[in-house]
């Protein structure tokens, strides 16, 4: 978090998402429910882990009343629209397997929402030609496993090859830097959308 492209891209990232949910949401939010499809190793949110490592960091990060599963999310014992937001981050890029998107995943992540609440979704668009395990997942793709969903979406974070870069270029044009004197380059290129790879989106369950 010390990496100014990395710092950058995750503040970016959280003050979207909050200005999203401001929108969506109930304005009292510590009245919601919130499970987390691949919470990682807890630095974000509770939910539910696939990967036994990163599970036992969570459980350790995170406080004992949050509630933490190990496992797959599809066989998770979550009871039907008993969660107002199901927030998936960079999961499906992770799934090569259309079929297992949709009949599998979506499904039980859509089974969880209330009406009226609904999926928040975080993912890149665009494939990594240097991992050949994850690919990118386009809007129309998105949108596909969640027919009944009502979606507003748009698009975030700065390449992550350009953001290295352009906050590599030299240390005084980020603001870690020299706060308030300079604007940093990242906010600059990341002011063009094409430049931009991942999807923030909200798919709503009506009520």
């Amino acid at each position: 978090m010390l990496n100014p492209s990395v710092w950058q891209t995750v503040q970016e990232r959280q003050r979207a998402m909050t200005r999203l949910l401001a929108r969506v949401a109930p304005q009292d939010g510590s009245q919601l429910t919130l499970l987390e499809v691949g919470c990682g190793s807890g630095g974000k949110l509770a939910g539910i882990e696939l990967l036994e490592a990163r599970h036992a960091k969570a459980r350790h990060a995170l406080p004992a009343a949050l509630r933490l599963t190990l496992g797959d999310a599809t066989e998770a014992a979550v009871a039907p629209a008993s969660v107002d937001i199901v927030l998936q981050p960079t999961v499906f890029s992770s799934l090569l397997d259309d079929a297992f998107q949709q009949q599998q995943r979506a499904n039980a992540m859509w089974r969880w929402v209330k009406p009226g609440g609904g999926v928040l979704w975080y993912d890149f668009t665009v494939n990594n030609p240097r991992n050949p395990d994850v690919r990118g997942v386009p809007l129309a793709r998105m949108r596909a496993p969640f027919p009944q969903g009502h979606v507003q979406s748009q698009r975030v974070t700065l390449a992550p090859p350009i953001a290295r870069a352009v906050t590599r270029v030299h240390p005084g044009l980020y603001p870690g830097r020299y706060p308030g004197l300079y604007p940093g380059l990242y906010p600059v290129f990341n002011a063009v959308p094409l430049l931009r790879t991942h999807a923030l989106a909200w798919l709503a369950k009506a009520e």
